[in-house]
């Protein structure tokens, strides 16, 4: 066996090994509890008729900066696929650190100055929401981890 073949045979067992404990590593985090325990919030807003860019814009301007002001973790903001309902349909998901977490930070900013003057300016054409609702969510243990 030449030289050659000994180096690319090592050369090959040490990727196959690096990879392979790679993967074990991989799979383990995958297993591993979420680093934030805590609780996920989903809330879905039904606007009045032609008011979603208000909203959008109101959370784009104000919203979002306000909920992390007072501890709430902005995660991702949609909007339907659904012709009829991306009209007037806004869904996001907010991070706490606990239900008792939550009900001191939506306390905070429904009280917060900054908050009713950003509501009552964006407001200022008519009302924006028609209705909300609300689901505080636990991550399961077997859920993929995308964060």
């Amino acid at each position: 066996m030449s030289f050659r073949s000994v180096f690319l045979a090592c050369a090959c067992s040490l990727a196959v090994g690096l990879l392979a404990a790679d993967l074990v590593r991989t799979s383990a985090e995958d297993k591993a509890p979420p680093a934030k325990q805590g609780v996920y919030e989903l809330r879905v807003y039904k606007t009045l008729e032609g008011r979603l860019p208000a909203l959008e814009a109101r959370f784009r301007d104000h919203t979002m900066g306000l909920f992390e002001k007072h501890g709430m973790k902005n995660v991702m903001y949609w909007t339907p696929t659904d012709d009829e309902k991306s009209k007037n349909t806004l869904i996001y998901v907010l991070w706490h650190e606990s239900e008792d977490a939550a009900k001191k930070s939506w306390d905070g900013f429904r009280n917060d100055p900054d908050w009713t003057a950003a509501r009552d300016a964006s407001e200022k054409d008519g009302k924006i929401v028609a209705g909300v609702e609300a689901t505080y969510m636990k991550e399961t243990e077997w859920s993929p981890k995308h964060h």
